[in-house]
């Protein structure tokens, strides 16, 4: 992996965020903090990087704007989110749930809610990076915090 094929910076449009709950704005900056301490991102443009990317969403895509260390605009990559949206539906129910059971919940209940959320992460990362494949290389862990940002942006209230 090309140490230069990162990305360094990374924000979100935040033009339809209506609030937050305190859950869910700590697994946003968890995921920006994660992805910025190690990632893979290699555009199959060729660019050289390191990249600062911006993500958003617009009709039902999401939009990743691939710029250079001086903030010039690269690329930008757009994908449809039809594909998500069961998985995205079943990622919210899941996390409310373990939201909930953090508070209220047994051990056990937290570690068998966690596995399957953690699953299904798993399921909706491999799903992205088939879908950016055509556009970007990125490693699985990447994959699994842009999945995150993708939830988060989502969030309507």
């Amino acid at each position: 992996m090309v140490e230069t094929q990162r990305v360094v910076s990374l924000t979100l449009d935040e033009r339809t965020v209506v609030r937050r709950t305190s859950d869910i704005e700590q697994e946003r900056k968890v995921a920006i903090y994660d992805l910025l301490q190690s990632n893979h991102f290699a555009p199959v443009s060729g660019h050289p990087g390191p990249f600062r990317l911006h993500l958003g969403l617009d009709d039902g895509r999401l939009l990743i704007d691939v710029r250079d260390e001086a903030d010039q605009p690269l690329d930008r990559i757009v994908i449809g989110l039809a594909a998500f949206r069961r998985i995205v539906k079943d990622y919210f129910v899941i996390c409310d749930s373990y939201f909930d059971a953090i508070r209220t919940g047994s051990t056990s209940r937290i570690e068998a809610i966690d596995m399957g959320r953690r699953g299904l992460h798993n399921e909706a990362a491999e799903l992205l990076r088939e879908r950016l494949a055509d556009q970007v290389d990125i490693d699985f862990d990447t994959a699994r915090r842009l999945f995150t940002l993708l939830c988060v942006l989502q969030i309507r209230a």
